[in-house]
């Protein structure tokens, strides 16, 4: 948990210029009412999705055979076009003797944490069931020569980059937990950590059937900030500097849009920033899991952009949509991650209290680079 006392110790905080508003239509006309937020919300598909990871289109076909039928359930997902199918497996962990149960949908399958018991079971003892893929199943978590991953080749006249091609992934769960009827429909959560959670986080402002999007320390290139750098002590006394466009274009191009790269050394010009991803995901329920000293993934920034998004909700009306914590520790999916999460599914499906961590700021409050709407 994070103690009250905790805080994070700053040694540099620089910010590059403000965010991009939120409510100005690309025309410079105002965002006035809330049924002007739909045609500003494709504006925001535009640049923060589309810019940032490229467009896939939904498949020509979806049939899920069953491979076991025992708990977990296995399935094979056959689907994108005909003439060029893909398919990859889907785990079902359900709790006992329950049927049409709230779901978490996770891609991280290629880690090892879905196979630990205090994971799964954190979910299974509440009346929640898990749905796990391996996102590299459709495309690479490597880049090399050659192929790249199914959906690639599947789709070759389109422009993406890995992450999208992951959040693909989610939707087809969905698609193929629906045609077993397997979950409740009303209650479907996307999560997944590190690039998993930056997968997560598109899946769920793509696929409007998430009810709740659960990003979980994604770095850069999602929940972050690219207007926002900052350096830490981490917990042993390093200096770390939190990650830059510049940086993970280094390390993981292929994981974007080839049309982005070009912001590599020019993050201020970037005509979008995280909250706009943040508030897509508006009227629905968000919520950004972040910890104390992973200094890389930029604790601050990530406050700055969710407080910006949460502008939208108040604009919405659903200003209790959107939830933030910080865990003490480091880079890590922990078992208090998903107690947390499990906790806010709880809370909206059955009307279960808070948990008193949520909404505890392990540094000094900064001034906001957003534009704040009268309340």
């Amino acid at each position: 948990m994070l103690d009250k006392n905790t805080k994070l110790k700053v040694l540099e905080y620089e910010v590059l210029g403000q965010l991009p508003d939120l409510f100005t239509f690309n025309d410079g006309t105002e965002v006035k009412a809330k049924e002007d937020w739909e045609k500003r919300r494709k504006e925001l598909y535009d640049l923060a999705v589309v810019l940032q990871y490229g467009d896939l289109p939904e498949p020509e076909f979806l049939e899920v055979e069953p491979l076991f039928p025992d708990n977990p359930g296995t399935y094979k997902i056959h689907t994108g076009r005909k003439d060029h199918p893909v398919s990859f497996t889907m785990y079902y962990f359900a709790p006992p003797k329950s049927k049409n149960t709230p779901v978490i949908v996770d891609g991280d399958l290629c880690f090892s944490y879905p196979f630990n018991k205090d994971f799964l079971n954190a979910a299974k003892d509440k009346g929640i069931s898990w749905a796990w893929f391996n996102r590299t199943e459709l495309a690479h978590d490597v880049q090399h020569e050659g192929f790249k991953g199914q959906l690639y080749e599947c789709y070759p006249e389109y422009k993406f980059g890995a992450i999208r091609a992951w959040a693909w992934g989610y939707s087809r769960c969905v698609d193929a937990l629906i045609k077993l009827d397997l979950i409740d429909k009303d209650c479907i959560t996307f999560t997944g950590h590190s690039r998993g959670g930056k997968t997560a986080m598109l899946a769920g402002v793509l696929d409007k059937r998430a009810a709740i999007v659960a990003p979980n320390e994604t770095c850069q290139g999602s929940c972050s900030c690219y207007r926002v750098h900052m350096a830490g002590e981490s917990q042993d006394g390093t200096v770390i500097h939190s990650e830059t466009l510049d940086k993970l274009i280094g390390n993981f191009d292929f994981w974007l849009n080839p049309d982005f790269l070009k912001y590599r050394h020019d993050e201020v010009n970037i005509p979008f920033d995280s909250h706009f991803l943040k508030a897509m995901v508006a009227p629905r329920t968000l919520f950004v899991s972040e910890a104390v000293h992973d200094i890389w993934a930029n604790p601050i920034g990530s406050w700055q952009t969710t407080m910006a998004a949460t502008e939208a909700f108040k604009f919405l009306g659903v200003k209790d949509n959107i939830f933030w914590y910080f865990r003490d520790g480091s880079h890590r999916h922990d078992v208090l991650d998903v107690q947390m999460l499990v906790n806010l599914i709880c809370h909206k499906k059955w009307g279960e209290p808070l948990n008193e961590y949520f909404f505890r700021r392990p540094f000094d409050e900064y001034p906001p680079i957003y534009r704040k709407l009268e309340d």
